[in-house]
């Protein structure tokens, strides 16, 4: 049974948002490897929607092998959209929840040897409400962006978090490797 890994680039001042983060090869190789090494990714529907792009570089690939690469395994890892407005999906290795999400994860856990990565703002902050991620992997960029979409609002309660490691990139980024308390 694998791990439920939240895993998000966010800003320095704790926003998400994909146009602001540094996304270099050096960043492509590091989730390709996260994702090439899980059994499924989790998503709702906005991420879901904006990660379709990737379909494109595979049926077109850029050149850079970066890229490239990460197009490909995302591509291939299974993934499971949260949404109540989408009613099919045209992404192969995608299907839709079909039940709550506690239950879905849960389930999915049970049946995965792997981990799970989640991936979005709204699919991260409801899972931490619910208890249910074991592992938080927060890319922060070195950008202060003043606005956007934060990852845990609607928070109930404290949740405390035990750093495990870090890792750095040349941009600046910083992964922030923190276990849930009473996950171990």
């Amino acid at each position: 049974m694998g791990k439920i890994i939240a895993a998000i680039n966010m800003t320095l001042d704790g926003f998400c948002d994909h146009t602001a983060g540094i996304a270099d090869d050096e960043l492509h190789e590091h989730y390709s490897e996260l994702i090439s090494n899980a059994g499924a990714l989790l998503y709702g529907r906005v991420t879901y929607q904006l990660m379709q792009y990737w379909q494109t570089i595979v049926k077109d690939p850029t050149g850079n092998k970066a890229l490239d690469d990460f197009a490909g395994t995302i591509d291939k890892i299974p993934k499971v959209v949260f949404s109540h407005t989408i009613k099919s999906l045209d992404w192969e290795t995608a299907r839709l929840a079909t039940k709550d999400i506690k239950e879905e994860v849960l389930e999915l856990q049970q049946k995965e040897s792997k981990d799970i990565l989640i991936g979005s703002p709204g699919l991260i902050a409801a899972m931490t409400e619910l208890d249910l991620i074991e592992e938080y992997q927060l890319c922060i960029h070195p950008v202060i962006l003043g606005n956007g979409l934060t990852l845990f609002k609607n928070i109930t309660g404290k949740k405390l978090l035990t750093l495990l490691k870090t890792k750095t990139f040349g941009s600046g980024a910083i992964v922030l490797y923190y276990e849930a308390a009473g996950k171990r």
